[in-house]
């Protein structure tokens, strides 16, 4: 059954347009069930339409509609529940269309095809016997139903764009604010097989890029292939394992060499042959082998891209460029070249996924979910991104592009009045002092003139380096960079994370295939398990620091005090050999631990005996106290910093420090935003680490408010039922002082 499954999907999910991969799916449904009829009818501005069909009369395709208050398949979209029914006429919601010749069929089983709460429509099955369906053909049907939704919903999308091709606005969220205009480079969107044939005499250079090319497609199968043979999917492995054996000399890999050797590049060689395969496959009568052109195709796309987007970043230096991508992780990000990204739009990814949190450290503007955009054919087109509304202009006119040009005017003139007040103090208008660290993560984020304005860094995130590196970087490389960090503070506390890595930020020399990678290997867990890559890190900080007290260390992902005493030991034994080997005076760092896993909450107490300072990472906090993966499109809505149940666990936890003495900031993205800062204000923290972004606007702020207003402020949102109540508190006070420009 799993075979059939993954058949159908997947040739529903590679038809060329929603037409074909509906009739495709309706004809392998009928032959899978072996029925006399299958159905589908799509959800089209709330009424059913027959859009494709097996067995009724394919004339009524497109012109048969019904609301879901009428009929079996209205019923079924409107309980959202499959009907099954021996003898469909003689229940009251039967209705017959004579246009479709459906009065010889009276078994009927029907079940709805839903996407993320919204019908999308219903699959039916028909036959002419009054029998019910079995459980097993009824759990078939709606299994089948259950893994088209997001290939239909796909299809959909892409039949939309076509139906559209001037749309000129497309809207997400936004994660990231500002606005700029640039051209878009897309990565990652539709790669066609149909490429321009194009001739070479460098046969060796395109052998080496089609080498390389396949590698990296062996490598992502491989990853695939070992995935769900952990999790025992032996089927499903063997998908993977069967497109890597095509990838071999003595197959599909062996053809493209040949076709360079022919004189041929290495796009138009996997091209030509894929194309040619795939006509090959389709020709044949066989139903099974008929499919197989599906795998080629897939895998030609694989490797096309490969050879086509690593070559898309060798950019000109002086041209930038927004980033269109499916979802940008961070490492895509980390090794994007900085100086050419402007801004980033992606069809998946949460608001406080690392991608997202990169793009606010690098301060560069980033719209998420904007559905179909890599179908809309606008690579190399010029845009215009207002990440402040979550918008994608496309191809705008020179009128509105002077029109931004002076909103980016305004935005730059109201940037310099925050900036006016950076070199003051951070103090409410009842002199309670709130000290501002910065977030970072390169060394371009930590020039002087930017740092200027803050007390010091909050964090500076050690793994952006490794990421930048195709291996482990060396201790004495650590120790270049670690120096410059300190340096670039002048002076000022420097707060080194030790390696996060693991969850959406993984290293590519250290590929870590995990069912629940934010549950997973990850962070102190994976440092502990590696203390030779441990001890090089902390002696790399130590010997950087050169005996002063400007390092601290900060510990992440820590769930258990055994993590703590094991760290502190590693800490100790790297100490002594710094301080023996090349620095006799120095002095032993102050440590802290990230307080991101709900259970040490209750252990705060005990924690205070062991470190020096917490600081709270409120984006993994949330993530793990709502039980929601801040990067899965389909639970994002559910992620909120500003949940009542996350403020009252922020509150506690800044009560019992102050109980403890233990110091504690918050580092996470809540410590950049306007409303959280109100609510981190009132609660009573005074240390707040942000991006060099949001530092002159949150001083500006601060500078602004009274505490006791805050508290009083706090009281009343943490009476409240939900998130949204507790912004629309929040926003209505900043509006009230006429502080909202400052939470844009």
């Amino acid at each position: 059954m799993l075979k059939t499954l993954r058949d159908i999907t997947q040739a529903v999910a590679a038809a060329d347009d929603l037409q074909s991969a509906l009739s495709l799916l309706v004809s392998q449904t009928k032959s899978a069930m072996e029925t006399q009829c299958c159905s589908i009818y799509i959800l089209e501005e709330q009424e059913l339409v027959l859009s494709a069909t097996d067995g009724l009369d394919p004339r009524a395709v497109g012109k048969v509609k019904m609301p879901m208050s009428q009929g079996l398949v209205g019923l079924v979209a409107e309980r959202e529940e499959p009907v099954n029914l021996a003898d469909a006429q003689q229940h009251p919601r039967f209705k017959l269309f004579t246009e479709v010749d459906e009065e010889d069929f009276r078994a009927f089983l029907a079940v709805p095809i839903i996407y993320q709460k919204l019908i999308l429509g219903v699959l039916v099955v028909q036959q002419a016997d009054a029998r019910q369906f079995s459980e097993a053909e009824e759990a078939f049907l709606m299994t089948l139903a259950a893994q088209l939704a997001v290939a239909v919903r796909e299809q959909r999308k892409k039949a939309e764009v076509k139906s559209t091709p001037n749309k000129c606005v497309y809207t997400g969220t936004s994660a990231a604010s500002g606005v700029v205009i640039a051209h878009a480079m897309v990565l990652g969107g539709e790669i066609p097989l149909e490429q321009q044939g194009r001739r070479t005499q460098e046969v060796d250079d395109e052998l080496l890029a089609l080498s390389q090319a396949l590698e990296a497609c062996r490598n992502t199968l491989s990853a695939l292939s070992q995935r769900f043979d952990g999790e025992n999917e032996k089927e499903v492995q063997s998908i993977f394992s069967a497109l890597q054996l095509l990838l071999d000399d003595t197959s599909l890999g062996g053809e493209y060499v040949r076709e360079i050797q022919a004189g041929w590049t290495a796009i138009s060689a996997v091209s030509r042959v894929s194309l040619r395969y795939i006509d090959h496959f389709q020709q044949m009568q066989d139903p099974y082998m008929q499919e197989r052109a599906t795998d080629i195709r897939d895998l030609g796309q694989r490797v096309l891209r490969e050879l086509i987007e690593p070559q898309k970043m060798q950019l000109e230096l002086d041209v930038p460029v927004i980033l269109v991508t499916k979802e940008a992780t961070a490492t895509m990000l980390a090794e994007f070249p900085q100086h050419k990204l402007v801004g980033i739009v992606t069809e998946l990814g949460g608001v406080n996924s690392h991608a997202a949190i990169l793009a606010r450290a690098f301060g560069v503007p980033a719209v998420i979910g904007v559905e179909g955009i890599l179908n809309a054919g606008i690579d190399g087109k010029q845009l215009i991104l207002n990440a402040n509304r979550g918008q994608v202009l496309i191809s705008p006119t020179p009128t509105l592009i002077g029109e931004y040009r002076s909103l980016i005017s305004a935005e730059k003139a109201l940037q310099k009045r925050y900036a006016e007040e950076l070199s003051k103090p951070a103090t409410t208008l009842d002199d309670r002092r709130i000290h501002l660290y910065l977030n970072a993560g390169l060394l371009s984020s930590l020039a002087s003139e930017i740092a200027e304005g803050a007390d010091g860094v909050g964090l500076y995130r050690t793994e952006i380096p490794f990421m930048l590196q195709t291996r482990f970087p060396s201790e004495a490389e650590q120790v270049e960079v670690y120096r410059q960090v300190l340096d670039a503070a002048l002076g000022r506390p420097v707060v080194m994370r030790t390696l996060d890595v693991g969850g959406d930020k993984p290293l590519s020399y250290l590929p870590i295939i995990e069912e629940n990678p934010f549950l997973g290997w990850r962070g102190i867990r994976l440092t502990l398990d590696h203390p030779e890559l441990f001890l090089v890190q902390l002696r790399a900080m130590l010997n950087a620091s050169g005996g002063g007290e400007q390092l601290h260390i900060l510990l992440p992902m820590v769930c258990c005090l055994d993590e703590i005493d094991q760290a502190i030991a590693y800490l100790e034994q790297a100490y002594l050999e710094v301080k023996q080997d090349v620095h006799p005076d120095l002095q032993r760092p102050k440590i802290g631990i990230m307080l991101e896993v709900p259970a040490l909450l209750f252990q705060l107490e005990e924690v205070a005996k062991r470190v020096d300072f917490i600081s709270v990472g409120s984006n993994d906090l949330t993530q793990y106290l709502l039980a929601v993966d801040r990067n899965n499109p389909r639970v994002s809505t559910l992620y909120d910093s500003y949940h009542p149940g996350i403020l009252r666990a922020l509150t506690q936890a800044r009560l019992a420090c102050r109980e403890y003495r233990l110091p504690i900031s918050v580092c996470g993205e809540l410590a950049g935003e306007p409303l959280g800062v109100l609510l981190l204000v009132a609660m009573g923290y005074t240390q707040l680490s942000m991006n060099q972004g949001s530092l002159a606007r949150i001083n500006y702020l601060i500078r602004r408010v009274s505490y006791q207003d805050l508290s009083e402020l706090l009281a009343q949102a943490l009476s409240l039922s939900n998130g949204f109540e507790v912004r629309e508190l929040l926003s209505l006070y900043l509006k009230e002082k006429a502080l909202m420009s400052s939470s844009k």
